[in-house]
């Protein structure tokens, strides 16, 4: 990129994003509180509050997975916006295999993984079906199927032989499931105060995998073909059908691995699942992907940055503002990075009608 462009492409993004942060500075404002205190709460709930940056990290895996998944799909041109639910079955199996299953600790959790890896495939696969053999389009079956994945789960956790938690030691028979035992669970390690789930490993390794298969392989560059020209990539043999959906496949299986991991982590349900477990980590992460547009690099830093707004709301009690702010901030951070790729976009799209009516 020549320097010029290089300079105006800084000069978008700072801009939006400093207008987004001048907004949420008014919105405190308005709201009766101080736009520095908030500022401090955050960036104490997210890092220099003891333990905080380490729960800050736990949040982003399941962020980074998610939005992984999420730009392998986009890459071959599909609409996935299903996570959320995608997440609640693969987390639903994945605690049904780690409570029922019997043998070695170590061996429960990689298999609790690989059910989470599995229920999430199979809900994206019924959406990739629809739309390959009854040409539904996948952004509406993907929606539509977190309303039945919250049902499927409702219903498990009201269901003492699948997921309900057994009454022995327990008074009141809320909707939970058994806790895993310490040795289906992901270590933790300990460093400088902070507990740091040892899944952020998983994460930073699927990310670079991701990243090669994108840079690197065969498979990623039929993927991108297929997502920017399928009649080109129907041309040079590339099955819309096959490679779509082993990207829906792998985008589902993504959010279900989510799911066990935020299960066996511990940063999510103190190792239960609920009915509320997913806790909006399904749409988060895909925001996350939009806002990093699809980078496995830029994933990763996006997403922590998404998970230290979460953590650190927590702390925004303390200043007498509503911890929905952080909410609202990060919406206009999002819509603050989304908007130069869209200006960019009209720009290329306004030269290339340019050029083919100068030719003309």
């Amino acid at each position: 990129m020549p320097p010029k462009a290089a300079i105006n492409v800084i000069g978008i993004y700072t801009g939006c994003v400093a207008t987004a942060l001048a907004l949420s500075a008014g919105l405190v404002a308005i709201t009766g509180g101080s736009w520095t205190s908030v500022v401090t709460a955050l960036v104490d709930g997210s890092i220099r509050a003891p333990g905080r940056w380490g729960e800050t990290i736990g949040v982003a895996v399941p962020l980074i997975v998610i939005a992984l998944g999420t730009a392998i799909s986009s890459r071959a041109g599909l609409i996935n916006i299903g996570q959320e639910g995608q997440l609640l079955i693969g987390a639903a199996l994945a605690t049904y295999v780690g409570v029922r299953m019997t043998g070695p600790g170590p061996l429960v959790l990689v298999c609790l993984l690989l059910a989470g890896i599995i229920g999430g495939a199979i809900w994206a696969g019924v959406a990739s079906g629809l739309l390959y053999w009854r040409k539904v389009p996948e952004v509406l079956t993907t929606l539509l199927l977190i309303t039945v994945a919250s049902q499927v789960v409702g219903y498990g956790l009201k269901v003492d032989w699948l997921l309900l938690a057994s009454t022995d030691g327990r008074g009141v028979r809320n909707q939970v499931s058994d806790q895993l035992v310490p040795d289906r669970r992901f270590p933790r390690l300990e460093l400088w105060g902070n507990e740091i789930p040892l899944s952020m490993i998983v994460a930073l390794a699927l990310a670079l995998v991701v990243l090669i298969l994108f840079k690197r392989s065969l498979w990623g560059f039929r993927l991108r073909v297929l997502g920017n020209n399928p009649r080109a990539a129907i041309r040079a043999g590339v099955s819309p059908t096959r490679y779509g959906s082993t990207a829906m496949l792998i985008s589902g299986g993504c959010a279900g691995l989510a799911g066990a991991l935020m299960l066996s982590g511990g940063d999510f349900g103190n190792y239960r699942f609920t009915s509320g477990f997913s806790n909006n980590i399904g749409w988060e992460g895909l925001l996350v992907a939009l806002v990093a547009r699809q980078h496995p690099v830029r994933v990763v830093v996006t997403a922590i940055a998404f998970a230290g707004l979460r953590t650190g709301s927590g702390f925004l009690a303390a200043t007498g503002v509503e911890p929905e702010i952080a909410q609202v901030v990060q919406a206009l951070l999002v819509l603050a990075l989304l908007i130069p790729p869209a200006l960019f976009f009209i720009r290329d799209r306004r030269r290339a009608l340019n050029a083919a009516r100068d030719r003309t």
